[in-house]
């Protein structure tokens, strides 16, 4: 079996590491096309290079630009990719635009598609990434889903027969790492001014409707600036960007900024920390899976299972503008009630691999691959 993976961004970069290394145990060829969506080395290079994934065989260079612009390019230069190699299965992951991007160049030139992290919904049709999972999720012939939640929104939405609950890929790396970082003691590696032997806060902001209202993106800085703990922003170029073109000021109060992590290096920082602060979606979740305590600065989620026990408090938008209300939910202590396990066991990437060639046979007993 030949699969074909398009990948551009970080989040995607984590998922990659485990299903490449089931794709390659069990004997599988596998091709890795890096869109060059997120170019910034912090973001891209490391996490090859850190969580052990083959390097790609094709690196498309997009960049940065539009949503249409990055879309678009990606569709270009994806065309002469896929006719080349003809994979079994062109395989995208999560809600980026090269997730889109992946998914329908794939589509018209005929070639199976499937999406991992099917189902997810925000129901916030506002947000980039919600266009894109539900276009994808539409698209796609097999549906690879992360929860019982997500088989949910799948089945109310007609795809039913084409989805398979597998569990997260997520979780086994992010479980992977935490038992490593903690066997070898590691220790945080912190901006600057912010002690890793004393409670911190890690914070992480990125999201358009965060970032580019100067006013929105003003009240964040002034409501992260006050919390009562030290807060280890770190910082994503979008956010960098947005606050040098608006004029914001991040570094001050609480706040110590710092250049995003590798993963494990990430692992340990939320390891070490009272609580996390994000509008990432994955943060949201490697934060449960890590056992600390999270406030995400929208007011909707695509993980609602790490709601349960207070382990999540989302932040909706008039309490934005109030420090207070924000000392409240980020700087609260961790639920007493544990986590529970609604994202797998851990070894959701032999699935995906599994599933893969069992619906590649499957086609080809139907004559239709």
């Amino acid at each position: 079996m030949k699969v074909l993976s398009v990948v551009g961004a970080r989040p995607q970069l984590v998922k990659l590491a485990p299903v490449a290394g089931a794709l390659s145990q069990a004997g599988h060829r596998h091709v890795i096309v890096h869109t060059g969506q997120h170019y910034d080395a912090d973001l891209s290079d490391v996490f090859f290079t850190g969580l052990g994934i083959p390097a790609p065989e094709v690196h498309l260079g997009i960049g940065s630009g539009s949503h249409g612009v990055q879309t678009g390019g990606v569709l270009a230069a994806l065309d002469p990719v896929l006719a080349a190699e003809r994979p079994d299965w062109v395989l995208v992951y999560g809600d980026t635009n090269s997730t889109l991007a992946g998914a329908v160049a794939a589509v018209k030139q005929q070639l199976p598609v499937a999406h991992l992290e099917a189902g997810l919904r925000s129901f916030n049709r506002r947000m980039p990434e919600e266009h894109n999972r539900v276009l994808t999720d539409h698209a796609a012939d097999l549906l690879l889903a992360p929860t019982a939640e997500a088989m949910r929104h799948l089945a109310a939405e007609g795809l039913a027969e084409r989805s398979v609950l597998v569990g997260d890929v997520m979780v086994d790396v992010c479980l992977r790492v935490r038992d490593a970082v903690q066997a070898e003691r590691r220790v945080p590696t912190l901006p600057e001014g912010i002690a890793p032997d004393r409670p911190y806060l890690v914070a992480t902001v990125h999201r358009a409707e965060n970032t580019d209202d100067p006013k929105r993106l003003a009240a964040l800085a002034d409501a992260l600036a006050a919390l009562p703990l030290p807060v280890a922003l770190l910082a994503h170029p979008r956010l960098l960007a947005r606050a040098r073109e608006h004029g914001v000021e991040l570094a001050r109060g609480a706040v110590r900024v710092g250049r995003p992590l590798p993963y494990a290096e990430l692992v340990a920082a939320v390891l070490g920390a009272a609580g996390v602060v994000t509008d990432s979606g994955g943060l949201q979740k490697e934060a449960y899976l890590l056992g600390r305590p999270c406030t995400t600065l929208r007011p909707e989620t695509e993980w609602p299972e790490t709601l349960a026990g207070g382990w999540n408090a989302l932040v909706p938008d008039p309490q934005l503008l109030t420090a207070a209300a924000w000392t409240a939910t980020a700087a609260r202590p961790a639920p007493r009630q544990p986590t529970a396990a609604p994202y797998g066991d851990g070894r959701a990437a032999g699935r995906v691999a599994q599933v893969l060639a069992e619906h590649l046979r499957r086609r080809e007993l139907s004559g239709t691959s």
